[in-house]
């Protein structure tokens, strides 16, 4: 099967523009919101008395402030997808997080520019869950899917002059997840005034069904309302040149189909992530009636069997990792400068792609993924007919789906960074020929709204999928998993490649280790915590080296999706029957965005641009002098010489006597003894190349504070995410350190969380206070709405404080 294609965007955002009066009107409504989780049967109704609700901006989850309680959500089940047989009580599975129960939002808005005659649009892109929505007092629609986008034409209802009620209501329930899912208004709510003659809501589809290096052919169709309609379409380079137009008045049916040329068109990549803009003008006669903006990128994909996946005409693979939704102490509630923050830590990794798991992603993360550089599996659904808990998407998958597919299409399929679209992870359908049909039913959905990209299913039934046919029918098939069948798989199904749709599922905690240093399978602590040896994983899963030794010795291997980039709230296996454990342990980086030691092995192997130099463990181990300790190297240096106290540990070089040799350095047998552990690593020559040490710390004296920003919009929004981290005298970095610290924000801005990336926690991310966590942990420091001075001021018991001063601007 091969599908070439090239494409597009970055988002529909709706813009204005008519000289001196806007079009189109995009309102959105993040201030104003009143809160109240609980029955109210009356909100909805204009007179209903909000006066004591809480005050929220959305986007807002209700449920990230807690408390964490083990009752929340215990799930007493079998996880099949996970081999298991016998029903155990699960806590923690959902994050412990109070996210059960009806939630209601209410917001009074104005349209001062409205006039009737004109149409209204409201427009949600994601409301968790179930909602329900009523302006001014009457119900005008409701949805199911709450990761999904979805949108009313509320012009009847609007009151001209006069403020409109807004409100929404939310339903969650127990036993419908399987990870936190948040609760709220946790991604954008827009109101749209336009003419009723207009370009439709996701309207715009633009392809670039040809490129060379001298031209690229841009298709663009745009659905409409009204009649005798002209349109007008420019394309707008990074620079702001105008490429190309064309003005079209003869539209098929309601939809205009253009076809632009764009001469020496530079392409979209990771490495180059080169964006254009469409400006579509829609006029009737010499009156413009609407106007959009749409960014877009030109590039070509490519899925045959000779070749694997080409972006481009070049062949490579996915260097991938898997990302839930939630964005740890601020839970499902969606900020760009933690998605931004993510990303660029991801991108500092060598990391290229991510996979949208197991929900339909923000427009905010499309965006910055087409900004920045990353490739993007988009995926819908982690349930279809038949349930993995009971009150799951399962409920609405035979009534919702296809209009579920459709918005997740329409609402996205101008993003450059989505070249593959998933309509299911590990679904209990894969079994049988009902579940056969399924697939081939969603795929040809996809299909008939994007027949630019591919579509594949993460498949942990594979022997199931390979007698079944449900693999072999897939455009991409993809494993989760089952590194031992990927060789059946590869021989069984037809496209001539695999993909590594989630891999490895190791786990460990940040600066955690434990002795003696062996491979384990599902093992646990008594503290419930996981070595940071990178050693132990699950019962289905495998470390990175068995997915590195595929990436690097198959060409039908096209790449994989680590689960997971980031630690997330909820599924904390290995620990899902243990107390306390709220959070995951898979991630390459924990809950507070800190990198792992397993950040380093994977940046050794995929950041080829960048030196890569990193020992653990540790070097705090008071009371196991003279006992062995194993030290462990991740770089991408072929070899390294290890020195304790000057003392040379020996070299030892990457090679293939076993999975781990061939990508990490290891000197199993070393002892404890304090001081200062050194490495030189060597280039292919024996040559010196690189130096580092980790020194035995004395008794924690201070605090350090790193942001990742000093300057933030005074946008109420922007974020600031400082790295606390404490030393001792010398500046020595004391990484054993638990001291309990508290935090203050003055000036222009507030103390918004913490997280300190430890699993057991249960201390409340927005209270203004915790316990670092191996010797470190994170502050989130928001930004006002007004320009000025921010400062940060941290302190602890026996440590000298520390200040660090911020800017809104």
């Amino acid at each position: 099967m091969s599908q070439k294609q090239s494409l597009f965007v970055l988002t529909l955002f709706m813009v204005s523009l008519a000289a001196n009066s806007q079009v189109r009107i995009v309102t959105e409504l993040s201030k104003g919101w009143k809160f109240e989780k609980g029955q109210n049967d009356q909100a909805y109704q204009v007179e209903f008395n909000d006066k004591n609700w809480e005050n929220v901006s959305v986007p807002h989850d209700w449920a990230i402030y807690g408390p964490f309680d083990k009752e929340i959500d215990k799930q007493t089940v079998a996880i099949v997808q996970n081999g298991e047989e016998i029903p155990t009580e699960k806590t923690g599975r959902t994050g412990s997080l109070p996210y059960i129960g009806q939630g209601w939002y209410r917001n009074q808005f104005a349209l001062p520019d409205y006039s009737p005659g004109q149409k209204v649009m409201i427009v949600f892109e994601g409301a968790m869950s179930e909602p329900r929505v009523f302006i001014n007092g009457k119900k005008v629609g409701e949805w199911n899917f709450g990761y999904n986008y979805f949108y009313f034409d509320i012009t009847e209802h609007i009151e001209a002059g006069k403020k409109n009620l807004l409100a929404v209501q939310l339903s969650n329930r127990g036993l419908s997840s399987r990870w936190y899912p948040g609760a709220g208004l946790y991604r954008k709510v827009q109101i749209v005034v336009k003419d009723q003659v207009s370009i439709d809501q996701w309207g715009t589809y633009i392809t670039t069904p040809f490129i060379s290096s001298e031209l690229a052919k841009v298709n663009i169709k745009t659905k409409v309302s009204g009649q005798d309609a002209r349109l007008v379409t420019s394309i707008i380079n990074s620079e702001g040149e105008t490429v190309a137009t064309q003005s079209s008045d003869m539209p098929y049916g309601k939809e205009f189909d253009q076809n632009l040329a764009v001469d020496n068109p530079k392409l979209w990549s990771p490495e180059t992530p080169y964006l254009y803009k469409a400006v579509t003008k829609l006029y009737v006669g010499n009156d413009l009636k609407d106007e959009t903006t749409t960014r877009f990128g030109i590039r070509e994909i490519s899925y045959t069997a000779a070749k694997g996946f080409s972006l481009n005409g070049e062949v490579r693979k996915f260097k991938g990792v898997c990302l839930h939704h939630d964005l740890g102490p601020l839970g499902a509630a969606i900020n760009v400068a933690a998605l931004r923050r993510q990303l660029r830590i991801l991108k500092d990794m060598g990391c290229d792609a991510i996979r949208s798991s197991h929900n339909m992603p923000s427009i905010e993360q499309l965006e910055l993924c087409d900004e920045m550089g990353f490739m993007f599996l988009a995926e819908s659904f982690d349930e279809w007919a038949k349930p993995k808990v009971k009150n799951g998407y399962n409920r609405f998958f035979n009534t919702d789906s296809e209009k579920d597919i459709v918005n997740l299409v329409h609402a996205t399929r101008n993003h450059p960074s989505i070249v593959m679209w998933s309509s299911g992870n590990e679904v209990p359908d894969q079994y049988g020929a009902e579940g056969v049909k399924r697939a081939k039913w969603l795929q040809e959905i996809f299909h008939r709204e994007d027949p630019t990209r591919p579509v594949t299913v993460g498949m942990d039934q594979v022997k199931a999928t390979m007698a079944s046919g449900f693999g072999a029918l897939l455009d991409v098939p993809g494993l989760n998993y089952r590194t031992h069948l990927y060789e059946d798989a590869y021989k069984s199904f037809p496209q001539g490649f695999i993909l590594g749709s989630e891999t490895a599922s190791t786990v460990s905690s940040r600066g955690v280790y434990k002795f003696p240093v062996v491979k384990g399978i599902e093992k646990t602590y008594a503290d419930n915590q996981s070595s940071s040896y990178d050693l132990e994983y699950c019962s289905w899963s495998n470390l990175p080296e068995d997915d590195f030794i595929f990436e690097d010795d198959k060409p039908w291997v096209i790449g994989q999706f680590v689960w997971t980039g980031f630690d997330y709230l909820g599924e904390p296996t290995p620990y899902d029957n243990f107390w306390p454990s709220r959070s995951s342990y898979f991630g390459i980086n924990d809950l507070a965005g800190l990198p792992k030691d397993r950040f380093y092995l994977y940046r050794s192997k995929w950041n080829k641009k960048d030196e890569t130099l990193h020992i653990l463990p540790h070097w705090n181990w008071e009371g196991r002098e003279g006992q062995t300790t194993p030290v462990f190297v991740y770089t991408n240096y072929d070899s390294a010489e290890l020195f304790i106290n000057g003392k040379s540990m020996g070299v030892q070089k990457k090679n293939s006597s076993s999975p781990q040799s061939r990508y990490r350095l290891m000197w199993m047998d070393v002892k404890y003894e304090p001081g200062t552990l050194k490495v030189i690593a060597y280039d292919k020559e024996g040559n010196a190349a690189a130096e580092k040490s980790v020194i035995t710390a004395g008794k924690p004296s201070k605090l350090v504070l790193e942001a990742d920003r000093t300057e933030l919009d005074a946008d109420g929004r922007d974020m600031s995410f400082i790295t606390v981290s404490v030393v001792d005298e010398k500046g020595n970095p004391c990484e054993t350190a638990n001291n309990q610290l508290t935090f203050s924000v003055s000036g222009n801005g507030t103390y918004r969380a913490a997280c300190n990336g430890d699993a057991t926690s249960l201390e409340q991310f927005h209270l203004p206070t915790m316990k670092l966590f191996n010797g470190k942990l994170v502050v989130l420091v928001q930004s006002g709405n007004k320009a000025g001075p921010i400062k940060l001021s941290v302190k602890g018991s026996k440590l000298k404080s520390a200040e660090l001063a911020l800017r809104a601007r």
